[in-house]
């Protein structure tokens, strides 16, 4: 059966502009920045159409309303530069995964240790996986006997998240001490 993935929806912001304003009386903005004072709505459109730009309803919910004379193009584009902006200072959490078994070969312990340990020393978070597969669930003390295992291998570390069980895989995520 095939599945289908979500597409995070994220809704974007909508301007009422010009003709579609309801109310009656706005603070008006100019394109300046400085304020025009709270007049009638069809005397700041008329304001707009002579500098031949649109009136931008900004804060609907305010008390009077707030609208910006401006050209609405150049608007949207100023917005989502911000928003660009804004985007580039969050730093994403950087992480890697590690996948466990309850049956895992020493040798294969091994190799994911080695692997883990790489991670920490390149600066990322380590999440450890372990699915429980069938009768395994059963056989829970001895899956976080197994985590609890492989964190020790690791060295000293941060335990960010503790293992806990989550559905049917324990999960963990350490961090190296600084």
């Amino acid at each position: 059966m095939r599945t289908f993935h979500k597409v995070q929806y994220r809704p974007k912001k909508f301007y009422t502009i010009n003709y579609r304003i309801e109310a009656v009386e706005l603070r008006v903005i100019d394109e300046k920045g400085e304020q025009v004072g709270v007049i009638r709505k069809d005397d700041a459109l008329r304001l707009a159409q002579e500098r031949g730009v649109d009136l931008v309803l900004i804060a609907p919910h305010a008390k009077p309303p707030v609208a910006k004379i401006i050209d609405f193009k150049k608007f949207l584009y100023q917005e989502e530069k911000k928003e660009k902006e804004a985007r580039k200072g969050i730093k994403k959490s950087v992480g890697k995964d590690v996948s466990l078994s309850l049956f895992i070969g020493p040798a294969d312990l091994e190799r994911l240790i080695k692997r883990g340990k790489e991670f920490l020393d390149e600066g990322h978070q380590l999440r450890i996986n372990l699915l429980l597969k069938g009768r395994e669930v059963a056989k829970k003390p001895m899956a976080f006997d197994l985590i609890n295992r492989y964190i020790s291998s690791l060295g000293e570390l941060n335990v960010s998240k503790p293992p806990r069980l989550e559905g049917r895989v324990i999960r963990a995520v350490v961090a190296k001490k600084k």
